[in-house]
């Protein structure tokens, strides 16, 4: 049995039509909402626009990407009109973010299987240690413009 988690593979997804910086996260879990928090902090620009799973376009990126809406196991990027999902996702967001490259060096010299590995476990029990909420945040006014609000186009 495949004790990694339901991620579709590993490595970059193919994805058209969805643009460079989107971030889907998990609305409800409490660490994935620390994530969001950590990357707005750090994307004055606001070149990262994020989406919740639980949201409508984040439903419909679930699905491209081969994830369960119902039991994400994974966040995602994109870039170049690829996907990155789990550990790859959180390089790829690391690497972009000013003054975090070094970091994300760093973490590129753990072996893949290492970082996949604990990112699964920390994603298969993300609720138990870190909590969870009924509904996604509100965010603040200043907090919008971070949020992908287009409705998915129409496949």
């Amino acid at each position: 049995m495949d004790d990694r988690g339901p991620i579709p593979g590993r490595g970059p997804v193919p994805i058209a039509g969805v643009p460079d910086g989107v971030v889907l996260y998990d609305g409800v879990c409490v660490f994935c909402s620390a994530w969001f928090h950590f990357i707005v902090a750090r994307d004055p620009q606001a070149r990262f626009r994020f989406t919740a799973i639980q949201d409508p376009y984040g439903h419909w990126l679930a699905l491209r990407l081969g994830l369960d809406p119902a039991n994400p196991q994974a966040n995602a990027v994109v870039f170049g009109g690829q996907a990155y999902l789990g550990a790859d996702a959180a390089l790829q967001i690391m690497r972009r973010l000013p003054g975090w490259s070094p970091v994300a060096t760093l973490m590129a010299l753990v072996p893949r299987s290492m970082r996949d590995w604990l990112y699964d476990r920390v994603a298969r029990n993300r609720y138990r240690l870190f909590g969870r909420t009924e509904t996604c945040m509100v965010p603040a006014p200043a907090l919008r413009r971070h949020l992908v609000s287009d409705l998915p186009p129409r496949d």
